[in-house]
Parts: structure tokens; C-alpha cells; sequence
């Protein structure tokens, strides 16, 4: 009896992703004074303590933390500070728990899904094949037996995270896990104890505020004029350091936002709420003025809309972005684009290499004329764990170099001020439904096709709502389409509809290669006189014949 055929996953509909919900700026404070310098480390370094005391008394708390703890922590803060810094701090706590808690969530999911894997291989006899989907059994009885005691090391993991997930227990480091780590292994990072003590305390000092409407300039506590002028509401046990009325601090640096700066300007003379970050860069020993302001909800644009004028389809890689231009109906236009980036290096090089290659990618989109860029709704969190790909550590590398989230955040952002749509796409099958279906007709004399820019023309394809296969379903009833049109063709109001159809990539004389057959049908008939054949029989004549 024969097999089943397998059956493929749903497909999930593409959706316009919602453009981004906020706006933050940058610049750097020029010309601080020495007496500057020294105001904000010490209004930092006391707003620091606050926020690490109140960050711990909210940890402490776990579920039975509520709204009256709230407001009593808050009162707490107000003595030593000032109502609006203490209602900044506390918010800052309150998302930090947050994240915190989504980072828990995250390493639950991540430990069981390792669980899970190594039970269905510890159940598989020892050196059993696997499959494309599902990894086989272990190789020797030595290696079985280390992952079973992998597999009691990560059930005991698993046992502890759910216990503090149940519990609300967290796990916080103000200032970085990873900067605190590096105080054991000063020689690794390159820093002396000095230097790394500066950075310590630089991260973990609080120089924030939020904005409020309706208040001069939109904020309170950080004070930013539309002319530059930058001052800070002191707190009480530091107000003796102020310099201006109503006890504030006039630093003698002035800001001027080169991006965006008209749409802040235009913020502040009206009072709208503007937050403000002031943070220090020590190895460079800069002093940076950070804003942002939550944009209110607009609606994305319509996917009729978006895919109105065609799509470029999006493919991402460990390397390099594959683009290719699609026309409404799905048919490539042009010839395929690759834009190349280098994720090695620091963290700042990589977001640089992704922001850099984003713009040459948006730019040659709105050249094309398209209003829409088709992505992978992409995400590696349950191809990540070593427990599924076992010793492939350059493929898991590869995955998790690839970086799908901020890559998502940082391509609807820039896409929204260019006024294109990002349409995100089900990753299933374009890799292999495109190398197998438009990978060789595409290929030219003049073109070459990679598995990549073909996957591109999937994702385009899957984005415009078209199908990704190249299969047409044949008429009903006769040649013309009485029964509708084909599955893949233009529609009636396209010119040219109904011109003779280009030849494919696939000629009738390569039928004799591929069915092995001497000959595939009779020869046609010369349309020479020379090669014309005659109708009639030869006969010789005998040579007696004399009449």
C-alpha cells in the first residue's frame, strides 16, 4: 500500500505590519563645563541609588506587589528627590520588572523545548537515522549517556525557572550581566580596574525624565528650550548646587536635534510631553541628550493599497539582503539586487552595517516605484537550542547571528518615513517552493540566479497574495478560457494578454534527454526542392530493351 502523501503546514495569510510607535533622538552635549560635568555625575550618582533601592524593594514584592505599594514606594522616593523624579524612577522599575519577567518566560520556553528534544532522542535506538524535520537517535552508547545526564541538568533548570516564574522572583543587574561579569576577567575585556569602575557606575547612574502635556516645554524635571538651552530640576538634598531660579541647573552646553529636529521643535512650543535621557560614554568621555515621544496609533495602509504598484520581495540573509521587483501580478521585473553587510565586530558595527544597508535598500525601492517591501515573518527562538541541531555549531552560529527582531524594528521604522509598507510573509517553503519553481527560469546569459534571489521572488509572490508554485491549471473546455482564466495570468484588462505566449526555458528537443527515447516523432516534410522526396519508385531498365 503507498505512503500517504505528507500534508504541508497552513500557510498564514500576510498582514502590513503597524509602523513604529515612537520617536527618539540623539545629541551630543558640547562645550560641559568642569562644574557641568560634576553637577551631573553627582545628580546621577544620587538618583542611581534611588532607582537601585526602589528596584530592589519591587523584586522583593514579586505578585503581591500592587497599587498602594506603588504609591508608597513613590512617597518614599518624593522625601529625597522630588514627586516628578520619583514618579520617573518608579516607572523605569516597573518595565525593568517587566522585561525581566518576559526574559524568565523566554528561558522557561527555551529549557523545555531542549527538554523536549532530548526525550525524543533518548527515545530513538542508538544510531537511527533522522529526518529533515526531526534530528535521529544518538550516534554511541557514550554519547547517549551524556545527554541523559544533560537532560537531568536541564529538567533541573527547568524546575527552578518555573519555580521563580510561579514565585515572581527575578533576576536583575542594574548596569548589565555582562558588564558585571567582565569585573572577574578584566584581562579578556581589555580594562583596568579603574576604567572598568567608571563604566560601573556610569551604567548604573539614573539621569531621566518623562514628558508631560500641557507643561513648559513638555517637561519638568529635564527643561529643553526650542533654542537648545538645557536645564535640570535639581533635587532636594542638591539643590544648593543650582544656578538659576526656582532651583535649576543651566548647563552651558545647547543641543540642536540635526534629525527630526523641526518635528521636536514644533513638540516643545506646543507643550507636548518629550522625554529626556542624559547618558555618559566613558571610554569616549562624551556626554549624550536622548528624546523620545510616543507617536499616536495610525492606520497602516491597506494591503490593496500597498501591493498596488507591485512588491520587492525580501529575502534575509547571514550576509546580505536578496531583492527582486514584482509587478502586481507577480512577474519579475529587471534583474535581482543583492545588498551585503558584515554582522562581525562590535554591537554598534552591526546595528551600523544593518542601518546602512537598509538604506540602500529602501532607496532603490522607491526608484522602482513600489510602495511595498515583502519580509519573512521570521523567528529562530525554537531552531536556537543545541539540543536540536547537536554538533551543526556553525548552523546554529548562523542562526543566531542573524538578527530577526531588531531587524523587523529597524526595517518598519525607516520603511514609515519613506512611506512604504512592510508586508510580512509565513517563512514556509519560500526557500524551496523558489529554487524549485524560479530559480531556472529566471537564469540568462546576462543574469545569474542564486537559491536566495529566488527565494526572494517567493516572498514577493506570497506578499502580493499570488501563488508561489508556477503551476497552471489547463482549460476546461477548449484553448481559449471559457472556463475563466488561467491561475497564472494577467488579467483581462492587461494589454498584450493574449499575444503568443514566449517560449519557456524548457524546448521539445530536450524531450530526448529526458524520457531516454531514440526519437520523440516523425521528421517533418523538406520545404526545399532539393531535399523533396519523390513520390514515385526507381526501376532499371534492362539494356536489351531497344524500343
Amino acid at each position: 500500500m503507498a505512503d500517504k502523501k505528507k500534508q504541508l503546514r497552513t500557510i498564514d495569510p500576510p498582514f502590513v505590519a503597524v509602523g513604529p510607535s515612537g520617536v527618539a533622538l540623539r545629541d551630543r552635549l558640547k562645550h560641559l563645563t568642569p562644574k557641568d560635568e560634576k553637577v551631573l555625575r553627582l545628580v546621577g550618582e544620587h538618583q542611581g541609588r534611588l532607582a537601585s533601592v526602589d528596584l530592589k524593594a519591587r523584586c522583593a514584592a514579586g505578585h503581591k506587589h500592587d497599587n498602594d505599594a506603588w504609591a508608597s514606594r513613590k512617597r518614599d522616593l518624593t522625601e529625597q528627590s522630588s514627586s516628578r523624579i520619583a514618579g520617573a524612577i518608579t516607572k523605569a522599575t516597573h518595565d525593568q520588572y517587566g522585561l525581566a519577567r518576559r526574559c524568565l518566560l523566554a528561558h522557561v520556553q527555551n529549557l523545555e523545548a531542549g527538554v523536549r528534544m532530548l526525550r525524543h532522542r533518548l527515545s530513538l535506538p542508538i544510531g537511527e537515522k533522522g529526518s529533515k524535520r526531526a534530528p535521529g537517535g544518538y550516534r554511541s552508547k557514550g554519547e547517549w549517556f551524556h545527554k541523559s545526564r544533560r537532560l537531568a541538568t536541564l529538567e533541573h533548570r527547568l524546575d527552578v525557572a518555573r519555580d521563580d516564574w510561579k514565585s515572581g522572583h527575578v533576576r536583575v543587574v542594574r548596569g548589565g550581566r555582562r558588564l558585571l561579569k567582565n569585573r572577574h576577567n578584566l584581562q579578556a575585556a581589555q580594562l583596568t580596574e579603574r576604567e572598568w569602575r567608571q563604566r560601573w557606575e556610569a551604567e548604573r547612574w539614573f539621569l531621566a525624565a518623562d514628558g508631560e502635556s500641557g507643561k513648559r516645554f513638555g517637561n519638568e524635571t529635564i527643561r529643553v528650550t526650542p533654542d537648545g538651552e538645557v536645564s535640570i530640576k535639581m533635587p532636594a538634598p542638591l539643590a544648593h548646587l543650582a544656578n538659576s531660579k526656582h532651583g535649576r541647573y543651566v548647563l552651558a552646553s545647547k543641543v540642536a536635534f540635526a534629525h527630526r529636529g523641526d518635528e521636536w521643535r514644533d513638540r516643545t512650543e506646543a507643550n507636548h510631553a518629550v522625554a529626556y535621557r542624559i547618558h555618559c560614554q566613558v571610554e569616549r568621555g562624551r556626554w549624550y541628550l536622548t528624546a523620545s515621544w510616543t507617536r499616536s496609533v495610525v492606520q497602516t495602509m491597506p494591503m490593496a493599497t500597498a501591493c498596488a504598484k507591485g512588491m520587492v520581495g525580501l529575502d534575509t540573509n547571514a550576509d546580505h539582503f536578496a531583492a527582486y521587483r514584482l509587478d502586481r501580478h507577480g512577474n519579475p521585473v529587471g534583474d535581482p539586487r543583492r545588498f551585503h553587510y558584515d554582522l562581525s565586530g562590535t554591537a554598534d558595527h552591526r546595528d551600523a552595517q544593518i542601518r546602512h544597508a537598509l538604506t540602500r535598500l529602501l532607496h532603490w525601492t522607491k526608484q522602482t516605484g513600489a510602495q511595498a517591501i515583502g519580509i519573512e515573518n521570521l523567528d529562530f527562538a525554537a531552531e536556537k537550542t543545541r539540543e536540536k541541531h547537536g554538533r551543526k555549531k556553525r548552523f546554529r552560529q548562523l542562526i543566531s547571528g542573524m538578527p530577526t527582531g531588531k531587524l523587523k524594528a529597524r526595517i518598519v521604522s525607516m520603511a514609515a518615513e519613506h512611506g512604504i509598507a512592510i508586508v510580512a510573509v509565513d517563512p514556509a517553503y519560500t526557500s524551496m517552493w523558489g529554487d524549485q519553481h524560479w530559480r531556472k527560469p529566471l537564469i540568462s546569459k546576462t543574469r545569474s540566479m542564486t537559491r536566495h534571489d529566488a527565494a526572494s521572488v517567493a516572498i514577493g509572490r506570497r506578499a502580493l497574495g499570488h501563488p508561489i508554485r508556477r503551476r497552471t491549471a489547463p482549460p476546461q473546455h477548449h484553448q481559449s478560457d471559457g472556463a475563466g482564466h488561467r491561475t497564472v495570468q494577467a488579467d483581462r484588462g492587461e494589454r498584450g494578454r493574449e499575444e503568443t505566449r514566449r517560449p519557456v526555458a524548457e524546448r521539445a528537443h530536450d524531450a530526448r534527454c529526458r524520457t531516454g527515447t531514440t526519437r520523440t516523432r516523425g521528421t517533418s516534410a523538406s520545404k526545399t526542392v532539393r531535399d523533396a522526396r519523390s513520390s514515385g519508385t526507381w526501376v532499371q531498365d534492362s539494356l536489351l530493351d531497344t524500343a
